[in-house]
C-alpha cells in the first residue's frame, strides 16, 4: 500500500468538498414528492446526460468490470459498448410514452397500462432487488477498494462510503442526487482516463504504445465475440452478445429501471431528455479504456492478486504516481457514491409512492390514499411533506441493511458477474411487459401478471435444470417464453385492443437533428470496434 500523505490529502480534500456540496444542495425546498423524487422536473439535457453516467458507473464497473477485463478481456466491454446502442433505442422509443403520461415511477406507469397488480408485484421486487442486490455489491465493492488501498477494514470502509453517499441522497432528494452527479461525472471520466493513462505509459512509452503492448501480449484479451472453447464463454456467450441476451439486459437496465429512467423523467422537456440520453451514449463509448484497460494490464503485467476484482486496486497502487493516486481513487469514490445514491434515492422513491402511499397512507376517513387513482384528491401540504419525510426514512434503512449485507458479499470471485445473473432473474419478465405493453395495444393485464409472476421460477428453473446454459442466453430463452405466453393469453382475453392500451400518437417518435447526428455517430464507431476485433 502506497498511498502517501499527498494522496491522503487530495482524496480527503475531495470526500469533503462533495459532502459539504450535497449537504448545501439538500438546503433547498424539499416539500414536494416532485422537488423530492423529480427535481421539479428541471433538469437541462447536460446534467441527464452527466447524472446518467455518474449513476451507472460505479464500483460494479471500477471494481467489478476490471475484474472481469483481467479473466476475460476486451469482451466484458460488450456491456458498456451495446449499452450506448440501447441508450439511443430508449431516447427514440421510450421516453416520449414515459414522459408523455407524466410520471414519477416504472410501477406507476405499469398501473396505468395494466391495473394495480402488476404495479404493486414489480415495485416490491424492485425494492428487494435494489436493496440486497445493487445497493448492497456496490457498498461491497467500494469497502473492497477502500480496504485494498488504504487498508481499512471492510465493514468500516462499507460503513463510511454509506455515510458519504447518504449526504447527498436523503435529505437533498434526486436533486441534490444530479447536481452531485454533474460535478462527479467529471472527476470520474478524467481520473479514470488518468489511471488508464498511467499504466498504459508504464507498459509501453505512451498511451498508444501501452495499448500495442497489450495486444501483442495478449492478444486472446481482445476476442470481442468469444467462442465456445473460451472458459468464459458461459459468462459471455459468442455472438449473443450483440443479437441475445444481452438486450434483455440492456433493454431492462436502461430502459425500465427507475434509478436510470428518473433522470430522464425529471428533465425540462422531451427533447431535453433524450438529448441526455444521446450525450451519455457517446460517453459509455470511451469507457471500456476507463474500465476494462486496467483490468487487461494488470492480467499483463502479471498482478500479484488473490482475486479478479483486486485488479483495478492494484493498478492504482502500483502505477499511478504520487498526488494523481488520490485523484484516480476520488475518482473511483466519486463513482461510488453516485450510483450507491441514485440507487438509494430509487429505492425510496419506488417504496414511498408505489407500496407506502396506496397501501399505507390514510385520507382522514380510514380510507387508503391511491396515489393513481383519478378518482383521489390531490395531496395536501401535510400529505406531501409527510411523503418527503417517509421518503428520508426509507432511504436511510437502505443504506443499514445494504451495511449490514454486504460483507457477506465477500466470497464472490467475480461480483460484476453476480449483479448481471441475478438482475436477470426478472429482467426478463419486466422486459416482456414493457415491450408488449407499449407496442402491442392487445396485451391484456392477466397476461402481464403471468409475466411478473414466472419471471423469477423460470429463470431459476433453467439455472438449475440447464447448468449448461449461459445466463444471457437463459435470459433471451426466458424472455422468448414469456413473451410467447403473453401473447397467447392475450389473444384469449382480448378480441380487440385492451381498454388500456397505449395510442401512440403520429410524429411522437420523431427526434431532433442533432439526435439523429448523435445516432449515426454511435453506430459508425460501434461498427468499427467490432470490425476491428471481431
Amino acid at each position: 500500500m502506497n498511498f502517501s500523505t499527498i494522496d491522503l490529502i487530495v482524496f480527503s480534500g475531495w470526500i469533503i468538498f462533495m459532502m459539504g456540496f450535497g449537504i448545501w444542495i439538500s438546503r433547498g425546498k424539499q416539500d414536494t414528492t416532485q422537488n423530492y423524487f423529480l427535481a421539479s422536473k428541471s433538469l437541462p439535457w447536460w446534467a441527464v446526460g452527466g447524472s446518467l453516467i455518474a449513476s451507472n458507473i460505479s464500483a460494479e464497473q471500477f471494481i467489478g468490470m476490471s475484474g472481469s477485463g483481467y479473466v476475460v478481456g476486451m469482451a466484458i466491454a460488450s456491456y458498456e459498448l451495446m449499452a450506448a446502442i440501447t441508450l439511443i433505442i430508449v431516447a427514440k422509443y421510450f421516453l416520449p410514452v414515459f414522459l408523455k403520461k407524466g410520471i414519477y415511477t416504472m410501477p406507476q406507469f405499469l398501473e396505468e397500462r395494466f391495473d394495480k397488480r402488476v404495479r404493486t408485484g414489480l415495485a416490491v421486487f424492485w425494492v428487494l432487488l435494489f436493496v440486497f442486490v445493487n445497493i448492497t455489491s456496490v457498498l461491497y465493492l467500494g469497502g473492497l477498494a477502500l480496504k485494498t488501498i488504504m487498508g481499512i477494514p471492510l465493514i468500516y470502509g462499507v460503513i463510511g462510503i454509506a455515510i458519504y453517499a447518504s449526504t447527498f441522497s436523503i435529505f437533498g432528494g434526486l436533486k441534490a442526487v444530479v447536481w452531485t452527479d454533474v460535478i462527479q461525472v467529471a472527476v470520474l471520466i478524467f481520473g479514470g482516463l488518468l489511471a488508464s493513462y498511467m499504466v498504459l505509459d508504464a507498459l509501453g512509452g505512451s498511451f498508444m504504445g501501452g495499448f500495442q503492448t497489450l495486444m501483442e501480449r495478449a492478444p486472446e484479451k481482445f476476442d470481442m465475440i468469444l467462442d465456445k472453447a473460451n472458459p468464459e464463454y458461459m459468462n459471455l456467450p459468442g455472438i449473443s452478445v450483440i443479437l441475445g441476451g444481452m438486450w434483455i439486459a440492456n433493454l431492462y437496465y436502461w430502459g425500465t429501471n427507475q434509478y436510470i429512467i428518473q433522470r430522464a423523467l425529471a428533465a425540462k422537456s422531451l427533447k431535453e431528455a433524450q438529448m441526455g440520453a444521446s450525450f451519455a451514449a457517446l460517453m459509455k463509448i470511451i469507457l471500456p479504456i476507463i474500465v476494462v484497460v486496467p483490468g487487461i494490464a494488470a492480467f499483463v503485467l502479471g498482478a500479484d492478486i488473490a482475486k479478479p476484482d483486486e485488479a483495478y486496486p492494484w493498478v492504482l497502487n502500483n502505477y499511478v504516481s504520487v498526488g494523481f493516486k488520490g485523484l484516480a481513487f476520488a475518482a473511483l469514490i466519486a463513482a461510488i457514491g453516485s450510483s450507491l445514491s441514485s440507487m438509494v434515492n430509487s429505492t425510496s422513491t419506488i417504496f414511498t409512492l408505489d407500496i407506502y402511499r396506496p397501501f399505507f397512507m390514510k385520507m382522514g376517513k380510514g380510507e387508503f390514499l391511491d396515489s393513481h387513482d383519478s378518482d383521489s384528491p390531490s395531496l395536501s401540504d401535510a400529505q406531501e411533506k409527510h411523503l418527503v419525510k417517509v421518503g428520508k426514512i426509507t432511504a436511510a434503512v437502505a443504506l443499514v441493511i445494504g451495511i449490514m449485507v454486504a460483507p457477506a458479499l465477500g466470497n464472490l470471485d467475480q461480483a460484476f458477474q453476480y449483479i448481471q445473473e441475478y438482475t436477470g432473474f426478472i429482467s426478463p419478465g419486466v422486459v416482456a411487459v414493457f415491450l408488449l405493453g407499449m407496442f402491442w395495444k392487445r396485451t391484456s393485464t392477466n397476461a402481464a401478471l403471468f409475466a411478473v409472476i414466472a419471471s423469477i421460477p423460470l429463470s431459476m428453473f433453467f439455472k438449475f435444470m440447464t447448468p449448461g446454459l449461459p445466463f444471457i442466453d437463459r435470459m433471451g430463452v426466458s424472455f422468448l417464453i414469456i413473451a410467447g405466453i403473453m401473447v397467447v393469453i392475450s389473444l384469449m382475453e382480448n378480441k380487440g385492443d385492451d381498454q388500456h392500451a397505449i395510442n401512440i400518437e403520429k410524429g411522437l417518435f420523431k427526434t431532433s437533428p442533432a439526435f439523429n447526428a448523435a445516432t449515426v455517430a454511435v453506430c459508425g464507431i460501434l461498427a468499427v470496434i467490432y470490425a476491428m476485433w471481431w
